[in-house]
C-alpha cells in the first residue's frame, strides 16, 4: 500500500468521525491518530455537547492517543484531520510532537497557516489536501443547512 493509499484510508475514518459530529449538531470535523498502521485515538468536535470551546476533534484524538500510549509525546504518530487545524489545535499538535499531520480541507479563515507556519514540531511533516473535496463538501453541507 502506498503512502497515498494509507492517507486516504485513514482520512476516510476521520470523515466518519466528522459525520458523527454533524449527526449530533456539532461542526463536522473529525480526527484520528495512527501509529504503525493502527488507530490509537479518534475524536470529533464536542464543543456543543461539552459546552467547551477547546473540545475540538484534534484535541479529543490527541488525548485518546496519549492515554493509549501512556505518554504525552506522539512523535511516531500521524494525525489525520478533515479540516486544517486552528491555531489552538496547532499548538496542541506541536506540544504533543506529532510526527506527521495530514489534513483534508484548508480553512482560510481560521486555519493555523493563516497565522503562522511554525506551530508544529520542527521535525513534523505536513500533508494537505487529502480527500479535500469530500472534507470541504461536508462542511459546506453542514453550514448551508444552518443558514
Amino acid at each position: 500500500m502506498t503512502q497515498e493509499d494509507t492517507d486516504i484510508k485513514f482520512m476516510r475514518i476521520a470523515l466518519d468521525e466528522a459525520r458523527e459530529a454533524a449527526r449530533t449538531g456539532e461542526v463536522p470535523v473529525g480526527a484520528v491518530v495512527v501509529t504503525h498502521g493502527r488507530v490509537i485515538g479518534r475524536g470529533h468536535n464536542l464543543t456543543e455537547a461539552l459546552g467547551d470551546v477547546t473540545a475540538h476533534a484534534e484535541i479529543q484524538a490527541i488525548t485518546a492517543a496519549a492515554q493509549a500510549l501512556g505518554g504525552k509525546y506522539l512523535p511516531d504518530c500521524t494525525l489525520y484531520v478533515t479540516v486544517e487545524p486552528c491555531l489552538m489545535c496547532a499548538g496542541a499538535i506541536g506540544w504533543s510532537q506529532l510526527g506527521r499531520i495530514v489534513y483534508g480541507a484548508s480553512d482560510a479563515k481560521r486555519g493555523y497557516s493563516t497565522f503562522t507556519h511554525r506551530a508544529f514540531h520542527p521535525k513534523a511533516e505536513v500533508c494537505s489536501g487529502v480527500l479535500a473535496d469530500d472534507c470541504a463538501a461536508l462542511m459546506r453541507d453542514f453550514f448551508s443547512k444552518r443558514r
